[in-house]
């Protein structure tokens, strides 16, 4: 079973954050047995925040690059620290997953060199995480990052009954992220 990300946010009086990661399979007088994360207690940064890291750290790029390098960031967030870096919702469109709120900003244009976000908002694991999808992700085009999204079960899943090419706006859930990438 795969931790619900959304369901329950507890804030300290030291204002840090408890936040389900996992759920067990196993119970304790009746209850599940559920393994929270403490961390701080500042809001959660957004995918305007990753973006403009991201920018500021690999220079200009097409947007539809932008967009998987942001979704790789948050599904490897996801395995790596158990936590989403942003809330935005991710949608599985014909040309891969796309959050739009970003797409609403860089709507008409091809190529983007900045960004208005705050990566100071991103805390040390997610600039830790943002730098290995970075590494490895980084250097390739975005055909090549839009073939692999396509080739990924949470893409496939969320766009599944719709024709190839065709719109879509299903979302791709943080669930079937972690699932597929906490797979691998």
């Amino acid at each position: 079973m795969v931790a619900q990300y959304h369901t329950l946010r507890l804030t300290l009086t030291d204002g840090s954050v408890l936040e389900p990661v996992a759920v067990g399979s196993g119970f304790h007088r009746g209850w599940p047995m559920i393994s929270l994360k403490r961390h701080r207690g500042m809001d959660m940064s957004t995918a305007h925040d990753v973006a403009a890291y991201i920018l500021e750290n690999r220079g200009p790029m097409t947007t539809m690059k932008l967009q998987k390098l942001v979704y790789y960031s948050q599904a490897w967030s996801l395995v790596w620290d158990e936590r989403p870096i942003f809330e935005e919702r991710i949608e599985a469109w014909a040309n891969g997953p796309v959050v739009r709120v970003l797409y609403n900003r860089h709507r008409g244009f091809f190529q983007v060199s900045k960004w208005s976000g705050d990566p100071g908002a991103l805390d040390k694991d997610a600039h830790d995480t943002i730098d290995e999808v970075l590494r490895f992700y980084g250097d390739k085009s975005s055909q090549w990052l839009v073939d692999l999204t396509h080739r990924e079960r949470p893409w496939r899943e969320a766009r599944e009954g719709l024709q190839s090419g065709e719109r879509g706006d299903r979302e791709i859930t943080l669930d079937a992220m972690a699932d597929y990438y906490g797979s691998l």
